[in-house]
């Protein structure tokens, strides 16, 4: 969403929401659905959306489309449909994006006009749930994020908490169940017609392509009555929903006090940091997912004992680390070998003969723009080896790139130096971006 800033009117509003909830944790809210169409709340949603830069559903519809025909006559005419209670969803487009492991992982595209009520739904709603949302969750929070999960479990891990529980749950936004998530929503939300657009959603069919290029609409979560389309604005917020669940289930059967096993939880990754018996913290934790309906990966989840063995978790791994410098070991983190390889991967792609036509300005520009979120990212812990090795391997390829736009033989680095790839191409270095990172230790 880059820098777009929220319109004072729509802060007071959530404030207000915060507040209330706040002070009475067993408030349920009544009148909520008048909140979504309002001009300035639908007008934030318009441009969160927008700044997002997706693609069109499956209407062909695209910003510039509702730019031509006007955003205030748009979204005029969307808050009347709301307001006469004739909205309803089309369905979601359904399209594959690549998995690190090679498999694909289905993103569901609602249309511009449904991510827009999404979007002004979830702005009203997180103001209500944000506060009951336990410590252990990280994802989709304005004060919290993936490098604070990161650090959670340093932390926890130098605190003595060693025995750890790996685990990984087999397509959790496909499987959460509709009837118990909505009763996590209706906890707090008794406006019957908030509750009816959440349902829309959920059970809205999906478009996808198939084998021989022609278009298919199936209901599998209206036939199934579960899960929940990735890619949607609604859906992480109902994801973190879900989740909680489990996260008070586990303190409240007294798991989190009997095995010192605390939980960190990011979406649908999840480790659980035991001081004691890990391998009945397992077993809890299975028989927990089950009751909830949801299915334990377990070629993926397992226990481990650190440092004689060490874990992923958010592209981190956590383990044994040794000191550059004395070489004494000491229980840290790294990039994982997996987030390396994947922005090693991603920079080779950028410079083969595919993108010879590109000028190498906006090759570098790409190249950059890989390197800093990925050196934004990877900023804790022992970081130098990996720095080293992206320094290294992005001029090479670059260099590289270089001699076959311009036809010339072999990839010799004095043609193109460090201070032209560098200096005069603007390419980034590592060491550059991370002067201002005070986590990254180089």
């Amino acid at each position: 969403m880059g820098n777009l800033s929220t319109p004072v009117s729509v802060q007071k509003l959530q404030r207000a929401l915060q507040a209330k909830a706040k002070e009475a944790p067993q408030l349920r809210f009544h009148a909520l659905y008048d909140k979504v169409y309002r001009a300035d709340v639908l007008a934030h949603a318009y441009a969160t959306c927008r700044a997002n830069r997706g693609v069109e559903g499956v209407d062909g519809q695209r910003f510039e489309d509702i730019e031509a025909y006007g955003v205030d006559r748009w979204l005029g005419e969307l808050a009347e449909d709301l307001r006469g209670k004739r909205y309803r969803p089309q369905a979601v487009k359904r399209v594959y994006i690549p998995k690190p492991n090679g498999r694909q992982r289905p993103l569901g595209i609602p249309t511009i006009r449904d991510r827009v009520v999404q979007t002004a739904t979830m702005r009203v709603l997180e103001s209500i749930f944000e506060p009951d949302l336990p410590t252990e969750q990280f994802a989709y929070r304005s004060d919290r994020s993936a490098l604070d999960a990161v650090r959670r479990v340093h932390w926890l891990l130098n605190d003595g908490h060693r025995e750890v529980i790996d685990a990984d749950l087999s397509d959790y936004f496909g499987s959460i169940p509709h009837a118990e998530l909505l009763a996590c929503v209706a906890r707090r939300v008794v406006d019957r017609q908030v509750l009816h657009l959440i349902k829309m959603w959920l059970v809205a069919p999906v478009e996808q392509i198939d084998e021989r290029d022609h278009k298919k609409r199936v209901s599998e979560n209206r036939d199934d009555n579960r899960g929940i389309p990735q890619g949607a604005p609604i859906s992480p917020l109902l994801s973190n929903l879900y989740m909680r669940r489990f996260v008070l289930g586990w303190k409240r059967l007294g798991y989190e006090q009997r095995f010192g096993a605390h939980i960190v939880n990011y979406a649908d990754d999840l480790v659980i940091c035991c001081l004691t018996q890990a391998e009945e913290a397992l077993l809890a934790m299975r028989r927990i997912m089950t009751r909830l309906k949801l299915t334990v990966n377990e070629e993926k989840t397992r226990r481990c004992r650190v440092p004689e063995e060490d874990f992923d978790f958010l592209g981190y791994t956590f383990g044994r680390c040794y000191s550059g410098r004395t070489q004494r070991a000491y229980l840290g983190t790294r990039p994982s070998r997996k987030s390396l390889h994947r922005l090693i991967r991603a920079i080779s792609e950028a410079t083969t003969r595919r993108t010879l036509l590109m000028e190498p300005e906006a090759v570098v520009d790409r190249l950059n723009r890989m390197v800093r979120g990925w050196t934004q990212y990877f900023q804790l812990g022992s970081v130098s080896k990996a720095y080293r090795t992206i320094d290294q391997h992005a001029p090479r390829r670059l260099c590289r790139w270089l001699c076959m736009k311009h036809k010339k033989r072999g990839t010799n680095r004095r043609r193109y130096p460090d201070t032209y790839l560098h200096g005069t191409l603007g390419l980034l270095s590592t060491q550059v971006i991370a002067q201002n990172l005070p986590w990254a230790r180089t």
